[in-house]
């Protein structure tokens, strides 16, 4: 009986699962849908343009009469005021939920939508209020980049991953992806871009680490920061995401984080504080999982008085897509939009406003916050957008912002190469370099740049031998080096079989050739978490491959680099000794061949220096024994039906521990906090990163004025090469009367490209505040006096200047 039960249980979820994926197809073509809006809410585009006092506006009532809202002399708090005492309630009711994912993905046709897109804003069409296109895009847009109909493409830019880009600590540079993803959104007629991720890297096989920047809040929080204000300078929003707390992709949907409070204010808070503070962003997204039994999307706590009322947010918060449960609750506690928008939630919150369970107040409240988004995009200037973005420019931010990035993790007189060297290419990946992660954080590129094509580029000679050993392997092997397409590339990173030599190939490559690269691939994405066994850990035929292709160099006086084409920490420490030098390039965009191969050349000397710590071993890390184990990922079936429906909650007693709940028992202890705080050994520290040449610190002034700290040093390059230094800053409390850090991250700043001999001086100011730790007995920040050391640092174990003050 029990089998014949389940069997039925089986065919029930087949058949709940092809009508979701039905109406994906079906939701452009039937209204009111689970997935889609009203048709009825199409837009309109009948406006007529007036003349005023010498201006022209656009009437959007078409009746010849200029509204308040309609005059953009006006300022946007008394236009939105004004549009909102015309709408009725249905109306504003309409805001508060986005159009389907369907209806904002499908619509493929010229001139009726942008496809790819995944979510929209509502038009208010009485009114002429256009409608507003978000897309992903943590790394560049993710939209469409062919339309039935139209043989135009519609390519965009690969950019370098969160992490990479981290890597740089230069927010100049950061800013500059950003100003070229809002000209490429702007371009193409994307209102919102979703992101970027500041969510903190708590452990090292979360999935989605690549879309995030650090361990640590205050890199985080200025590189999230540096890239809102790069987009938004054009007009364009962002979505920061996922607030807050989502530090894992198992179960992420209802997944319960246990933490203390002064853990998110230090750590998981701190991030999206410093973007608000320095950045205002239009938007920030809330995640799906639950903080402490609520779900972040109905806390009002988390979205209102710590959001609003502690840091003065003046943005909307929209919800992850599908997240949280009950829309009524989401909108009361300060989600204000409901993304990508169901049927089921546009019923809920009708009946919540006719029986007052919903208060015209907070519906008011959610619809000015939105309507003041609309009033700031381009839509509301009538802009017209051409398609047509300078890609060949974006291109060259990409390559360059990739280098910058790139770390040298060890170099034994391997790197730079001399000019025109026979280089032998081994591994798979050299041929596949990979741009990106997978998931919403991948992008619809034109083209990607191998370490192959990289190299060739830059005029070195690829070796024949090592090209046919990898053509030979590929056609051995044809099935599973198959793209995946669509749907199924977000949820299945390509990973094509890694290669193996025999030692007569070996032999034979390495005396046809100058030098050696090998290169390791590792992709994850959205959707899965990573796991420790061959992709943490280099599996068996990668240490092989490791130790055959050093030693068989070597042994003829030549020199193995590795070339690591990552986006999440691996395991270094069992092998790194082996080869001559270590690149980490992590995964670069479109150019990342090119920019490995500026690296490798001597053309861009490595500035980059780590963003995360590289342990010994993973379960080194404080957060391992609370992270799931398994690396579950999502089919596109299973991850509709978790989202649009979940599971019932289960009793406590059936609960199980990293899926329905994740106790983060190491509180403020994640990256190098808790390596500095036990001592011990990593394979790589946090800030960690070499170059061509070398720099000496001066000595350093430090002086307390007005609440802040302001560090002066000067950094010399004593080296041979023109290069670039980052400077970080630390402070440790002496004395400490609570358990806090040994040293924390409180500033940094990179030099400008120093000859040799040049010297740079360099200030930094620090806020006194941020010294503060969070007493959760006062529910409050707090200074603790006394003495703290200020240093100078080239890593987080790399200490060069030291002065003490007394605060």
């Amino acid at each position: 009986m029990k089998k014949k039960i389940v069997l039925a249980l089986k065919i029930l979820g087949v058949l709940v699962l092809l009508l979701v994926i039905a109406g994906f197809f079906m939701a452009r073509h039937f209204s009111k849908t689970f997935l889609s809006f009203e048709d009825d809410y199409a837009e309109k585009k009948d406006f007529k343009e007036l003349t005023v006092a010498g201006y022209t506006f656009l009437d959007r009532n078409a009746n010849g009469e200029l509204d308040v809202y309609e005059d953009n002399r006006k300022t946007i708090q008394e236009r939105v005021n004004d549009v909102l005492s015309k709408m009725t309630m249905e109306e504003k009711l309409h805001l508060l939920k986005g159009s389907g994912l369907a209806s904002a993905m499908g619509r493929t046709e010229p001139g009726e939508g942008i496809a790819g897109a995944v979510g929209t804003i509502v038009p208010t069409p009485r009114l002429g209020i256009p409608t507003v296109y978000l897309s992903d895009g943590p790394a560049g847009l993710r939209i469409q980049p062919t339309r039935e109909g139209d043989e135009n493409t519609y390519y965009c830019t690969a950019f370098p991953i969160a992490t990479l880009l981290a890597s740089s600590w230069n927010q100049d540079l950061v800013g500059e992806v950003g100003n070229a993803m809002g000209k490429e959104a702007l371009a193409y007629g994307i209102d919102v871009i979703l992101g970027p991720g500041a969510n903190m890297h708590r452990h090292p096989l979360c999935g989605r680490n690549f879309e995030y920047y650090s361990e640590d809040p205050l890199l985080s929080g200025y590189m999230g920061a540096a890239i809102v204000n790069g987009i938004e300078s054009n007009g364009i929003g962002t979505a920061v995401k996922h607030y807050v707390a989502n530090n894992q992709e198992t179960e992420r949907t209802f997944n319960d984080v246990k933490v203390s409070e002064r853990a998110m204010r230090e750590i998981y808070l701190k991030g999206f504080e410093i973007i608000v503070e320095k950045a205002q962003p239009w938007t920030i997204m809330s995640s799906y999982n639950k903080v402490n039994g609520t779900y972040v999307a109905e806390s009002e706590y988390l979205l209102t008085d710590v959001l609003r009322n502690d840091w003065n947010f003046k943005g909307l918060v929209m919800s992850d897509w599908f997240g949280g449960r009950d829309p009524v609750a989401m909108i009361s506690a300060g989600n204000d939009l409901l993304e990508p928008g169901t049927n089921r939630q546009w019923k809920a919150i009708t009946e919540a406003a006719e029986n007052g369970e919903l208060p015209e107040a907070a519906i008011d409240r959610a619809a000015r916050r939105i309507l003041t988004l609309i009033f700031n995009t381009k839509k509301m200037e009538n802009y017209r957008f051409g398609n047509n973005p300078d890609l060949k420019a974006h291109a060259e931010v990409t390559r360059q912002s990739a280098a910058e990035g790139m770390v040298l993790l060890k170099n034994e007189n391997a790197l730079p190469l001399s000019p025109g060297l026979n280089v032998a290419l081994l591994g798979t990946t050299s041929y596949n370099f990979i741009a990106g992660g997978t998931g919403s954080g991948d992008v619809n590129e034109a083209y990607t740049i191998s370490l192959e094509e990289g190299l060739s580029n830059a005029g070195y000679k690829v070796n024949q031998k090592a090209s046919d050993a990898y053509k030979a392997h590929k056609t051995a092997n044809l099935e599973a080096f198959k793209k995946p397409e669509g749907m199924d590339a977000i949820f299945n990173p390509f990973t094509p079989p890694e290669m193996n030599y025999t030692s007569a190939q070996l032999d034979e490559i390495v005396a046809t050739s100058d030098i050696g690269i090998l290169t390791l691939g590792r992709n994850a994405g959205e959707g899965g978490d990573r796991v420790e066994v061959n992709d943490f850990l280099m599996s068996n035929e990668e240490q092989v491959l490791i130790e055959a292709a050093s030693a068989a160099f070597q042994n003829a006086g030549k020199k193995l680099i590795v070339v690591l084409n990552i986006g999440g920490v691996v395991e270094t420490a069992s092998w790194k000794a082996k080869p001559d030098a270590i690149v980490l390039a992590w995964q670069g965009g479109q150019e990342g061949g090119n920019s490995v191969a500026d690296i490798l050349s001597g053309k861009v000397n490595p500035s980059g220096k780590l963003p995360v710590t590289f342990p010994v071993n993973l379960a080194d890390h404080a957060s391992h024994a609370n992270f799931p184990e398994g690396g579950d990922t999502w089919s596109l079936p299973q991850m509709l039906t978790g989202l649009m429906f979940p599971p019932d909650e289960r009793p406590e007693a059936k609960k199980v521990r990293n899926r329905d709940y994740t106790h983060y028992d190491e509180g403020v202890y994640i990256g190098y906090r808790h390596f500095d705080k036990k001592s011990m050994d990593v394979s790589y520290p946090f800030g960690y990163g070499l170059s061509y040449t070398n720099f000496e610190y001066g000595a350093m002034d430090v002086v307390v004025e007005n609440d802040t700290i302001n560090l002066a040093l000067t950094i010399k390059n004593i080296g041979t090469a023109t290069g670039k230094e980052v400077i970080q800053v630390y402070s440790e409390k002496l004395n400490a009367t609570i358990d806090r850090p040994v040293q924390e991250l409180k500033g940094f700043a990179k030099t400008e490209s120093l000859l040799p001999g040049a010297i740079d001086s360099i200030a930094i100011q620090i806020p006194v505040k941020e010294l503060r730790y969070w007493n959760e007995e006062n529910k409050a920040w707090a200074m603790e006096k006394g003495i703290y050391a200020i240093k100078a640092a080239a890593s987080s174990r790399d200490i060069k200047q030291i002065v003490q003050i007394e605060l």
